[in-house]
């Protein structure tokens, strides 16, 4: 997450906390001092990657959640959903500060969390800034509390370190590498309270850019300006359309796939014909975030006091995270260091495996894990997540069932084995996942969005209905909210209820989307299917004329405009639009006609 820094922000207690901890020291050759480093490690934080997600165990009041650890998140913050699900009171956020990231910006409140728990330090009254999009855990924990340490991001082990150093000036710190290894070191920018975010050099196409580290952002991401400096236009040869994707922010970025002739990080690194997402978006203070992609092919270590960082790859690919030549990713360990060997580390290492996408190798360490605690539904939930990842469904249905029995109440896996029970054609077995996730969860949880969604495609209309419902009145600065009213709109279209407010919420999806985005025309498809509905045909032929002005091909609008062609007794152009309709999608009227939406 890139953000605006702020003038009157109080500091996480945490790293005050954490700071009475015992320190183990270690020492390092000095290159330009006769002074031996000190490197005091102050505490482990165990990670574990979900997909691209490095996320860290914590309680909140005594409930578990769980964080994304957010290098590029200048300050702890949750989603006002995360706030109501968690029972905490808000308070007006500091005067004037807006949080600016991916997708636009968004005014914040706080939060005190009485009792916070991270790591088994417990710690009194936190603060978090509360506001923006759900980000697929109760929150992120940013720079105030990784700012006043040096910090090792060795997320392919699943663990962050923090360190406090001296007299490291010019040493190497690096201290993992074996002898003849290769590294990287880089000048990274003075760290202070206004701005705490690691910030480097680099280059693309032998232009300078300013670049982010940032774990926060799962994909690395350039902007759109950097990358036509360096060459590359979304109209350029190659160039991929990669949809839209979305941040903090309300709003959702056109994002694009381009192949650079060179990207260079560091004072060695270069990385030829690299494949880098961009974006048209502006970053606060730099050019380019380099994401969790990047962090889990590369060992990093930002010494913040000395204001250097330094690298080492991990081998694999780096930013498209498809297999290597061999299936499998290198190693990061150096000959001193042992193996993972018990059950939570085997099983933060496997899911970093996963998160590379070495799902054979990340199975092996998922697999021990689970021997060596073989009650942990947590391990089964992550070797179901990468057997699902690799295609193998039987298995990963296998695993989200042994989690469930160990713990029923174990929300995240009721949702991708009803998935998997829809693709095997098992309804009715589905069905009963997908209920028993909206009778455990909170009325605001996340999750009720996907559970809209899928009962959508079950055509359980009225339970979507009430999802959207749930989601939206929690989430009203989320991203997704435009996607959510077009399915609460269509949703209640094909029901014929409420169509007073469905229209509202078509419109409001309409304002709410970029024009360029591809489902636009569908919106104004949908919101003619209501007017439809409401008898108010020409309107309904005018909303379906927009749509395909931008999509000729729009099967859903033509049919819909057939449909009400006939209703003004214009059968010969009803009868044009209905055969070209269903040339594009030739069970469209056996869909709408179901719902009694026929010619």
């Amino acid at each position: 997450m890139q953000d605006r820094r702020v003038r009157d922000q109080t500091k996480l207690l945490a790293a005050v906390a954490l700071l009475s901890l015992t320190a183990i020291f270690a020492s390092l050759s000095a290159h330009a001092s006769n002074k031996k480093c000190q490197l005091g490690k102050v505490v482990d934080l165990p990670i574990t990657m979900n997909s691209l997600q490095p996320l860290i165990p914590a309680k909140i009041n005594g409930q578990e959640a769980k964080f994304i650890l957010d290098s590029g998140a200048f300050y702890s913050m949750i989603s006002s959903a995360t706030a109501a699900e968690y029972k905490l009171k808000l308070s007006p956020g500091p005067y004037g500060l807006t949080v600016v990231g991916i997708g636009g910006s968004t005014e914040v409140q706080m939060a005190t969390v009485k009792d916070f728990n991270l790591v088994g330090v417990d710690i009194k009254n936190v603060e978090f800034l509360v506001g923006g999009s759900d980000i697929g855990s109760a929150g992120l924990l940013g720079q105030n509390l990784l700012e006043k340490f040096d910090v090792e991001y060795d997320l392919a082990n699943g663990v962050i370190r923090l360190f406090k150093s001296e007299n490291c000036d010019g040493a190497n710190m690096a201290y993992w590498i074996a002898p003849q290894q290769a590294y990287s070191v880089m000048d990274i920018d003075r760290i202070d309270p206004l701005h705490p975010n690691t910030i480097g050099r680099g280059q693309i196409n032998g232009q300078k850019i300013r670049v982010t580290f940032d774990t926060g952002a799962f994909t690395s991401v350039l902007s759109l300006r950097a990358a036509e400096r360096a060459g590359l236009k979304p109209d350029s040869s190659g160039v991929v359309d990669e949809g839209y994707s979305s941040g903090i922010g309300r709003g959702q970025v056109k994002t694009y796939i381009g192949t650079f002739a060179s990207f260079t990080i560091g004072d060695s690194e270069e990385i030829k014909n690299a494949k880098l997402r961009f974006a048209d978006t502006r970053l606060t203070d730099s050019d380019m975030l380099l994401g969790a992609d990047f962090f889990v092919s590369h060992r990093i270590f930002v010494a913040n006091k000395e204001h250097r960082l330094f690298l080492t790859y991990n081998g694999g690919p780096v930013f498209n995270l498809s297999k290597n030549s061999s299936g499998t990713t290198a190693d990061n360990r150096n000959e001193t260091e042992a193996p993972p060997q018990d059950a939570a580390e085997l099983a933060r290492h496997g899911s970093a495996l996963a998160a590379r996408r070495d799902f054979v190798a990340a199975l092996v360490d998922l697999s021990k894990a689970i021997e060596l605690a073989p009650n942990e539904p947590e391990y089964y939930f992550q070797r179901a997540n990468a057997y699902e990842a690799n295609g193998q469904l039987d298995l990963a249905l296998a695993d989200f069932d042994h989690v469930i029995t160990l713990r029923q109440d174990f929300l995240p896996a009721y949702i991708p084995r009803a998935e998997i029970k829809m693709l095997k054609k098992q309804r009715p077995a589905a069905i009963e996942d997908l209920d028993a996730v909206d009778h455990l969860a909170p009325k605001e949880a996340d999750l009720r969005f996907n559970l809209a969604e899928i009962n959508v495609h079950l055509d359980r209309l009225p339970v979507a209905i009430e999802q959207y419902r749930l989601w939206i009145q929690s989430h009203p600065d989320d991203s997704r909210m435009a996607q959510a009213m077009s399915g609460r709109c269509v949703s209640s279209a094909l029901q014929n209820q409420d169509l007073g407010n469905a229209l509202s919420d078509c419109s409001t999806a309409l304002r709410r989307t970029d024009k360029t985005n591809k489902h636009y025309p569908y919106l104004y498809a949908d919101r003619a299917l209501v007017r439809l509905r409401q008898g108010d045909y020409g309107k309904a032929i005018s909303d379906c004329n927009d749509a395909l002005k931008i999509m000729p091909n729009n099967a859903r609008a033509l049919y819909v405009r057939a449909v009400a062609e006939a209703r003004l007794n214009k059968k010969s152009d009803s009868d044009n639009d209905l055969q070209a309709a269903k040339k594009i999608s030739a069970d469209i009227a056996e869909h709408y006609g179901k719902y009694g939406i026929a010619p």
